[in-house]
């Protein structure tokens, strides 16, 4: 049996996505090894999390100023929308730093199954911001999934009328990966993405 509090702990721990029985315990024993300061610092970083972080209004994205870093930045073209449908896919897109326009986060992607239909997603901010007339292009960045796929088609129907340019990024076999490894879907994409060499 493990102290009240320890088992507290695990307990809240093991709610963490990707953290099982074992990995709870793990983290649990490090926190009571380490000295209390480092305990102290990650109290304190979780409440700086939830005290500060908020959504952008603008394009729902993770900020602690609002608008956001993009929406307000001065060398961002405004002329293009790139969607996405959480937070940490804006991350993974700014590391190729190719892409400069604005962004726009969904909250997630349509899942009938899961109970997500079009209300449950950020789609009227969207549509609204296309509305305005100054955006040119709107980049459907959804996950290759069943769901973002979908996701993708309902809004490339609700763009395309607004007469905007609707695009899809490309999907295909990664870098560094072999055919032989790639399934038929992806694939079709491949061969459907390619580009003049």
């Amino acid at each position: 049996m493990l102290p009240e509090p320890l088992t507290r702990l695990v307990e809240q721990l093991q709610r963490l996505p990707g953290i099982g029985a074992k990995g709870a315990q793990r983290l649990a024993f490090h926190v009571l090894k380490n000295p209390r300061e480092d305990a102290d610092r990650l109290c304190e970083a979780i409440r700086a999390v939830k005290e500060r972080v908020t959504y952008c209004s603008v394009c729902n994205n993770i900020t602690d100023t609002d608008p956001c870093v993009y929406c307000t930045g001065a060398t961002r073209d405004t002329r293009v929308i790139c969607v996405v449908e959480e937070p940490q896919n804006v991350t993974v897109v700014e590391k190729t730093q190719g892409f400069k326009g604005l962004y726009h986060v969904l909250m997630g992607a349509l899942s009938p199954l899961h109970g997500v239909g079009p209300d449950d997603l950020k789609i009227k901010g969207l549509l609204t911001r296309v509305g305005n007339g100054t955006v040119e292009e709107v980049i459907l960045a959804t996950n290759p999934t069943v769901e973002g796929e979908a996701t993708a088609l309902y809004l490339a129907r609700l763009l395309k009328p607004l007469g905007v340019r609707v695009t899809r990024i490309a999907m295909g076999i990664p870098v560094g990966s072999d055919l032989e490894y790639a399934d038929e879907v992806t694939m079709t994409r491949a061969m459907e993405g390619r580009r003049e060499f």
